[in-house]
């Protein structure tokens, strides 16, 4: 093959030069895409999940029990969160960015064709191999998309920041459409085609990339640290590969273990344990870090403020993430989805938060930059409070409308507007909450941290995912009473988590420097 010329390669290290995408780096447009399709499919396929195993044989399903199918979409969510870490250190040492992403889309594809052949195939075990490979592919695809998305402003800045808003818009675009695609056919027509439109959204993915990548990227995201002594970078290489072969050599194991039945696994019992591991795993995180992570005084309050509101953000999305279990169970059975004579598919509620976040985040970007004109903007800590409260409103008013159905014996379908407003408050904590902490993590953590930081925001949500897994399947026809019980629970632990916050925060505030003193700090230690 002949040698790119120098202005070749300088073209493919600059893509920008040539195009734009709304204004912004060419690139842009093929990571959101890409982002877009995958989100697609993932959000497509999660709330399907829990209809499916629920479903008795007789319709196409798996006749699980309630309770431990929504243990293992509570799994299933938890370890694609937890799989990012790996994800990036794989691609940061062995892969790079670019190679992972294009090796997470084929296992995600492949994920997917595997779940789409156990509606034919009469055995389980395609069906949870999907569920796996999906896993590893997301964990290798979702941290280093976005972390090429940041490559393309090297200058960071205003325009990084718009980048990023325009990135998340492809994300909430193909979670919005993708439910309601999967939702309509697997719900009407069966349940692999729901399967299969997830899967296809997927494949447009791979191909977008596949296909853009190059052309609009140029070197981004191809470089793998390396150490400048090759001895060691070797050792590295080896450590990194010996790992991998490790991991998933044990993971083969259990999958075999399991599918001849020498292994009984229960999804309620390993999602228990896996919150304790996880928790346990925070604390002691924690406690090194302000032991032995070489902080100063300053580093080890700002530390402390991140673990408060790793443990409150625990508590949130251990609400918000019952929306594939218990509200999707309650949109199918116990909600009027009828409009004429159509009966809307259980799945198209789970996009109305996706479409109140493309609706909404404008309107609270707006009101937190005029509250800051005036000096008013509120905290961190105060953000957190409020979105937990806001949170715990949308919680509470499931609290009538499930008793509306226990009082009648199971028979009434209440109105859709109960779980629609209860989606709006949610959505509005999550908006108060979940990009507050993520500016939170970057702009507390030391330096040297920031990274791990990320992955500690990350791990809260995971626990998220795995209570509300655990707790998700309290929506049951032949269980009523427990279905009250659930929200009410859920209900009085956000409010009284908000309440616990708002109180704690003057502490936070005087543990951590105002907004302004803290980025004047940052740039002086050159962070």
């Amino acid at each position: 093959m002949a040698r790119m010329s120098t202005a070749e390669d300088a073209a493919l290290a600059a893509p920008a030069s040539r195009r734009t995408f709304f204004g912004h780096p060419v690139g842009l447009s093929t990571l959101f895409f890409t982002e877009m399709w995958e989100r697609f499919s993932y959000y497509g396929l999660r709330p399907l999940l829990i209809l499916f195993m629920s479903a008795a044989l007789a319709d196409g399903g798996f006749g699980i029990e309630r309770s431990q199918a929504s243990a293992i979409v509570g799994i299933y969510a938890a370890s694609v969160y937890l799989m990012s870490l790996p994800g990036g250190w794989v691609a940061d040492r062995l892969l790079g960015l670019r190679r992972a992403i294009m090796v997470g889309a084929v296992l995600i594809s492949l994920g997917h064709i595997s779940i789409g052949f156990s509606s034919f195939a009469g055995s389980a075990l395609p069906f949870f191999l999907g569920l796996i490979l999906i896993v590893l592919g997301t964990g290798l695809l979702k941290p280093n998309i976005s972390a090429i998305v940041g490559d393309l402003y090297p200058e960071g800045g205003a325009r990084r920041d718009a980048g990023f808003s325009i990135f998340y818009m492809g994300i909430n675009t193909g979670a919005f459409a993708g439910q309601l695609v999967t939702g309509f056919l697997g719900e009407k027509f069966g349940w692999h085609w729901g399967f299969g439109a997830a899967g296809v959204g997927m494949l447009l993915g791979l191909i977008w990339f596949a296909v853009a990548a190059r052309p609009t990227l140029g070197n981004l995201g191809t470089d793998v640290s390396r150490d400048p002594d090759p001895v060691k970078q070797a050792r590295q290489e080896k450590i990194i590969k010996i790992a991998l072969a490790a991991g998933l050599g044990l993971l083969a194991l259990v999958i075999v273990l399991a599918a001849t039945g020498a292994l009984v696994l229960n999804p309620q019992a390993i999602g228990q344990r896996m919150t304790i591991v996880l928790v346990g795993t925070a604390v002691i995180y924690f406690l090194y870090l302000f032991l032995f992570g070489g902080l100063n005084r300053g580093e080890k309050k700002r530390i402390l403020v991140i673990a408060i509101l790793f443990f409150f953000a625990a508590i949130f999305w251990a609400a918000f993430e019952q929306a594939p279990t218990s509200l999707n169970l309650f949109a199918r059975d116990f909600t009027d989805r009828y409009v004429g004579g159509f009966e809307v598919p259980a799945l198209w509620f789970q996009s109305i938060n996706s479409l109140f976040i493309i609706l909404l985040a404008p309107v609270f970007a707006a009101i937190w930059m005029a509250l800051g004109r005036r000096n008013a903007n509120p905290s961190s800590g105060t953000k957190f409070a409020l979105g937990l409260l806001l949170a715990g409103i949308g919680f509470a008013l499931m609290i009538p409308a499930a008793n509306l159905v226990v009082n009648s014996g199971g028979s009434l379908k209440v109105s859709p507007w109960w779980l629609t407003f209860s989606y709006f408050f949610q959505t509005c904590g999550e908006l108060c909450l979940s990009p507050v902490g993520l500016s939170s993590m970057t702009k507390l953590s030391p330096r040297k941290y920031v990274g791990q930081m990320m992955g500690i925001w990350f791990l809260a949500t995971s626990v998220g995912n795995l209570i509300a897994g655990l707790v998700g399947g309290n929506v049951d026809p032949e269980k009523l009473d427990q279905m009250p019980m659930l929200f009410i629970g859920t209900t009085v632990a956000l409010v009284v988590a908000a309440v616990v916050l708002a109180v704690l925060v003057p502490l936070i505030k005087k543990l951590i420097p105002s907004e302004d003193k803290l980025t004047s700090e940052d740039k002086l230690r050159g962070e």
